[in-house]
């Protein structure tokens, strides 16, 4: 089941969700609904004396500094014990263990008897349990904070009620692992000596769980790496009650609220998973124990990978890590034998080069013994049950997550994680049941049987048991085998990730037009009730594949176009012809209008034109028309447009090599300008200016012998010199040009400039575009900040204190209103920018992307640029860039039927109005996303019609009007709506609409507001939509089931949850890309597509594995795509065949990771490997650069920053951990 697609978000953002508390949900009376107690995120419980620690699934990962000999763990099951009475002041005793009951009644699940009251929160003065928050280290901020963790058990034994199936649930869910009795997982074993301090009886009623949930302020999720937040910061909810602020006493440890703290959890018993429809065959949370967490690294004695990366905080013990640990000597039983890895030695801990995927760090394949590793309680890992609890309580065992799950079937193997693929299958182990897994890495253990209750601490979701992206696209693929056709209305078209060959038959095609939901709500109501985004994003000049046949060229002569008298629309399949054929009328508006004469044809005996099939227009959903002169500028036929370099010769540019490589790649480059007849020569007309503190402009005219250079030193008023010999033809300048590319490097090769202008620069093109009377394209290359004097001039800003501040949205605002002027001055001209920079520090691309963004061109970026290392991609975009096709001072209205109309856009473009989209350039790569509203109500006969019309000049120099009609049906039944979305889209939506917000409001804001969004969608799906099941399980709609997974993906990227190396340049060029990007990009952006390489067969590619670190085997070889990099990942035990095959040497050891490209060798496995690379290139529309990386190299922090469903070291939550928080956001709205 695939969780991953986003959802829209509704409410502007930080205002609150019609109907729901604020984007944190807190509960309005100061507690939380009975049923959930608040989550207070893993924990262990309070060990007298040493302060408790465990990790919360949403920091950063807790460091894998291990405290020395961690007390023992295993007393410290958070139960969250029998109804909390309302939070006193004072900690909870310790010795008394709370029964551990997260069930609300009725819907116990293998567990302790229910409770009839939910546990209150903890009290608001106690001390902070370690094991909620993760301080090991600057607690970056989790974007996605969620309130107060639950405790440990309380998710797990709410997961335990998690199940997931995929349709709707049966009673016990198909999910459903019984509880194993008293078996331990192997991989669990905790030492089976009873915990100190834990008496039976149950906690008196004030006690809290034992961790405080972490604080909540509005400003949690802000933080940034400075460390700890502020202790008033809610996490998730700026409501929450004021007990949700704890105050966490425990000494030195600054409560984290950046963690993802999660509210009480919901769960009152594994929720099952349903993905609405057909049920999944997977075992929900299998009951076997765990995977392991890590990743590939064998099991190192220092911590084993498996808690997660991060490094130990100086200073107090990391509180986030693994729940077991606390700083004082280990009690004798517990150390581990040296010889064993153990989670928490207590040396320094390595740091750890996996991550766990699901936040928790357990170590499942840890040797038995009487060390039983502590296994930070995940969020979904149980705490490890009391062992005072077992005198009274039945062991609870948290169904699916309870029992610890070794290491995922097929994964054999020392190597924690590996993917052994072929594995034998686990055995099942004994113990009730049946499906539960074990796995082969797991280090021997004595059976779980063997282990008393204690040890079968909560252990993690079963990450095989919550809906797979790739099983989805591989089930999208399979189901995908005839074309699909575009003649029936409301049709969902396979997804982005399926080849399909479209054939238009009335509607545009999905390669031009994606929809959030090809089945509209009929009512504004059933719209905001469900929250869904309706919204469609178009790539109107869409490049096709060779088997699909471009939109058809229709000349209706001096005439033009036929259209509506009144709303305009063009003539499309939707006009119904009447009276004989002498009326049409309009699908949109209803206004019938007269055929033109010359347009007449008679109807057949169905109404329709005799003619029909032989008029694009009448018949197709995407075609062309040539427009007349009316269409025009100033109503006259447009000149051909020209293309105008501008290259930055300061000494930066000059060092890097940039200046060199530009002229050189310039004099072959020029026979490729854009032309639609290849066999015609292109009329586009080129024109070279460089720059530093001046411009030096350059006549090329064909009749001279040598180059003329003017230069112009007074930048404050900017003129061109010369209009005759400016801009040329390529053909009749050939040798004039090419001797100008050769001197260029030469004349600045010793220039001392360092200061460079920019302002001025756009100007110089803008105004020889002006001077010529034509549109076109400026390609700047450019190194530096513009501090020159002169009008655009820029100061460093870059602030990193800003980051996590309310201030930080101005960072991505342009620091002057110059560049606002000079880009609505372009847009008007029809002058497009396309900007690459090669900086080697701040360069404040929020500004200097205002013109490029605002035209509809592009930015490159290419950090410390090295010519040896960088040409290679920089070229390749360089190339696309100039041959692509693209349309000139451009203008596109998207017109509706009666009932829905366009209300937002989002993309690359200039806006003078609310209906027009003006784009001095549009490229094939360039989608727009538009967002419609109800203004009245829709019929479901008829459906909700969209037409969108782009007038352009072509790159020949012709006016056309290129036009895509798209149909869906309208439901006055959310199942329908629910029925037909499309996730991917919807999260393409979502992350435009996201990245916006984050102009006008802090970005904790603007994660809140779309995880509310995200919840409200499912809560409805599931109040509405779903058959009645027990509120512990987690239901998703079948086509939404991957709105989770691909929701936190956003919610992850370096835009909304930076890491501390991102820099303010990479995120606002991230966010301004982004904007542009259409839905196939988007996709493969948030979840990229990991490869197993081990055999590569030709024809077909290898299936895509999950974006985790677990799924990675060391022995094997994967290839990482995100659209921007490849990563070739090695694993330190690959077979010396496979390394003779791809780079040629014998060992590991000798493969050099600077490689940017594989060696050429003459074996089937080179060739595929290369194959697959080229083949991945080309369907991007940025050249990605291959890097190679090492296992345990350090720059596989990069490549695992990409593993998206782990957690990340920005404090992003790990998938499992995000579902089970979006599992309890949905419970407290439909409570």
């Amino acid at each position: 089941m695939n969780v991953n697609q986003h959802t829209p978000m509704a409410s502007p953002y930080g205002q609150p969700q019609p109907g729901y508390g604020q984007p944190g949900y807190a509960p309005l009376d100061g507690g939380y609904p009975a049923p959930y107690a608040p989550y207070n995120g893993p924990s262990s419980a309070y060990q007298p004396g040493a302060p408790p620690q465990g990790y919360s699934p949403f920091t950063n990962f807790p460091s894998k500094a291990v405290v020395a000999n961690p007390v023992s763990d295993l007393s410290s099951p958070l139960d969250l014990g029998p109804a909390r009475g309302p939070p006193t002041s004072g900690a909870p005793p310790i010795s008394a263990p709370q029964p551990y009951n997260q069930y609300s009644q009725g819907d116990m699940q293998n567990g302790p008897p229910p409770m009839t009251q939910a546990p209150p929160r903890p009290a608001a003065s106690q001390l902070y349990n370690q094991g909620a928050v993760n301080l090991s280290g600057p607690q970056p901020s989790y974007p996605q904070n969620y309130g107060p963790q639950p405790s440990m058990q309380q998710v797990t034994s709410q997961m335990t009620g998690m199940q997931i199936t995929s349709g709707a649930p049966t009673p016990t869910g198909p999910g459903y692992a019984p509880p194993r009795s008293s078996q331990h997982p192997a991989s669990t074993a905790y030492s089976a000596a009873p915990p100190p301090s834990y008496t039976q009886a149950p906690p008196p009623a004030s006690s809290a769980p034992t961790q405080p949930p972490p604080p909540s302020g509005p400003a949690a999720s802000q933080q940034y790496y400075g460390g700890p937040p502020p202790p008033s910061q809610q996490p998730f909810n700026s409501s929450l009650p004021p007990t949700s602020q704890r105050q966490f006493p425990s000494p030195g440890l600054p409560p984290s609220s950046s963690q993802q703290t999660f509210p009480p959890s919901s769960y009152s018993g594994p929720p099952p998973f349903s993905s609405a429809p057909p049920p999944v065959s997977q075992p929900a949370f299998v009951s076997g124990p765990p995977p392991p967490t890590q990743g590939s690294f064998p099991p190192r004695a220092p911590p084993p990978s498996s808690q997660p990366r991060s490094f130990p905080p100086p200073g107090p013990p990391p509180t986030s890590m693994p729940s077991g640990q606390y700083p004082g000597p280990m009690p004798p039983q517990q150390q581990p034998p040296p010889s064993q890895p153990h989670p928490y030695q207590s040396g320094p801990p390595p740091i750890r080069t996996q991550m766990p995927p699901t936040s928790m760090a357990q170590s499942n394949h840890l040797p038995p013994g009487p060390q039983g590793p502590q296994c930070p309680p995940g969020p979904m890992q149980q705490p490890p049950s009391q062992p005072g609890m077992q005198g009274g309580y039945p062991p609870q065992q948290n169904g699916a997550f309870g029992q610890g799950r070794g290491p995922q079937p097929g994964y054999a193997g020392p190597y924690p994680g590996q993917p052994n693929y072929g594995a034998p299958a686990p055995a099942p182990a004994p113990g009730p049941p049946a499906q539960k897994r074990l796995d082969p890495d797991a280090i021997p253990s004595p059976q779980a049987s063997d282990m008393p209750a204690v040890q079968k601490s909560r252990h993690r979701i079963d990450p095989d048991a919550i809906p797979s992206p790739i099983q989805v696209i591989e089930d999208d693929r399979a189901k995908c085998t005839e074309p699909f056709n575009t003649g029936v209305r409301g049709q969902v078209p396979p997804l982005v990730t399926t080849n399909f060959q479209a054939k238009d038959q009335g509607n545009a095609s999905p390669r031009f037009v994606r929809c959030t939901a090809y089945n509209v709500p009929c009512t504004a109501d059933m719209a905001k009730q469900s929250q869904v985004p309706l919204a469609a994003v178009i790539k109107p000049l869409a490049t096709l594949p060779p088997d699909e046949t471009p939109p058809y060229l229709v000349d209706h002569g001096e005439a033009g176009p036929v259209r509506c008298n009144r709303c305009k629309a063009y003539m499309c399949p939707y006009m119904q012809f009447i009276e004989g054929g002498r009326r049409f009328q309009c699908g949109f508006c209803s206004c019938v209008t007269e055929v033109p004469p010359h347009y007449f044809q008679h109807l057949d005996h169905t109404g329709k034109r005799v003619d029909c099939y032989d008029r694009p227009e009448l018949s197709l959903g995407s075609y062309e028309f040539v427009a007349t002169v009316d269409y025009c500028k100033n109503n006259k036929i447009p000149q051909p447009p020209a293309f105008i370099f501008l290259i930055d010769v300061s000494y930066n540019a000059v060092k890097s090599g940039m200046v060199n490589i530009v002229c050189q790649e310039l004099k072959t480059l020029l026979d490729y300008l854009p032309r639609e007849n290849p066999e015609m020569d292109s009329v586009v007309r080129v024109g070279f200016v460089t720059y530093n503190k001046v411009l030096h402009f350059y006549n090329v005219k064909a009749s001279l012998a040598q180059p003329q250079m003017l230069v112009v030193s007074d930048v404050s008023d900017m003129f061109v010199p010369l209009l005759d010999g400016f801009l040329v033809n390529v053909n009749e300048s050939r040798l004039v040009i090419e001797s100008l590319l050769d001197q260029i490097p030469e004349m600045f090769a010793d220039t001392r400039e360092t200061e460079t202008v920019f302002g001025p620069v756009i100007q110089a093109g803008l105004e020889a575009l002006k001077a010529a009377d034509c549109s076109g394209k400026l390609f700047v290359f450019h190194t530096s900040l513009p501090i020159a004097e002169a009008p655009g001039k820029l100061k460093n800003r870059e602030d990193k204190k800003l980051v996590g501040t309310d201030k930080e949205k101005s960072l991505f605002q342009p620091q002057v209103g110059f560049y606002n002027t000079l880009a609505k001055e372009c847009v008007a001209q029809g002058c497009c920018v396309d900007l690459f920079l090669f900086p080697n520090q701040y360069v404040d691309v929020a500004t200097l992307g205002v013109v490029p963004v605002s035209t509809g061109g592009s930015i490159y970026k290419y950090t410390y640029f090295q010519a040896q290392s960088d040409t290679e991609r920089f070229l390749n975009d360089l190339r696309r860039d100039i041959q692509k096709l693209v349309g000139f001072d451009a203008v596109m209205r998207v017109r509706t039927s009666t009932g829905i109309r366009a209300t937002d856009f989002f993309g690359s473009f200039f806006m003078s109005n609310t209906t027009d989209v003006e784009l001095a350039g549009l490229d094939c790569d360039k989608a727009i996303t538009v967002e419609f509203k109800h203004d009245d109500k829709l019929s479901e006969e008829t459906g909700a019609l969209m037409q969108c019309a782009v007038l352009y000049t072509s790159c020949s120099g012709q006016r056309r009007l290129r036009v895509h009609n798209m149909a869906v049906n309208c439901c006055s039944q959310l199942a329908d709506l629910y029925r037909n979305c499309e996730t991917d889209t919807i999260i393409n939506f979502f992350s435009k609409y996201a990245f916006r917000g984050l102009l006008n409001n802090p970005t904790k804001a603007v994660r809140d507001t779309l995880i509310n969004q995200c919840a409200q969608i499912l809560a409805c799906y599931r109040k509405n939509c779903a058959s009645p099941s027990s509120a512990g399980q987690l239901i998703l709609p079948e086509c939404m089931k991957l709105l989770p997974v691909y929701l936190n993906c956003v919610l992850k990227s370096d835009v909304l949850m930076p890491g501390a190396d991102v820099s303010l340049d990479d995120r606002a060029y991230l966010r301004q890309l982004i904007s542009g990007m259409d839905v196939t990009e988007s996709h493969i952006f948030f979840y990229p597509r990991l490869l197993p390489l081990t055999k590569l067969e030709s024809g077909s590619l290898p299936m895509a594995v999950r974006d985790s670190e677990e799924r990675l085997s060391k022995g094997g070889v994967y290839l990482l795509e995100t659209g921007l990099h490849l990563f070739l990942w090695v694993g330190a035990s690959v077979q010396q065949e496979l390394l003779l095959n791809i780079f040629g040497t014998q060992s590991f050891s000798q493969i050099d990771p600077s490689l940017t490209s594989l060696p050429v060798l003459d074996n089937p496995f080179s060739q595929r490997l290369r194959d697959i690379i080229e083949s991945f290139r080309a369907q991007r529309s940025r050249y990605m650069k291959l890097m190679v990386v090492k296992q345990e190299d350090k720059a596989e922090l990069i490549f695992r920053h990409f593993l998206v469903e782990d957690k990340s070291v920005s404090g992003g939550a790990s998938y499992v951990d995000f579902l089970c928080h979006m599992h309890k956001e949905i419970r407290q709205l439909l409570s």
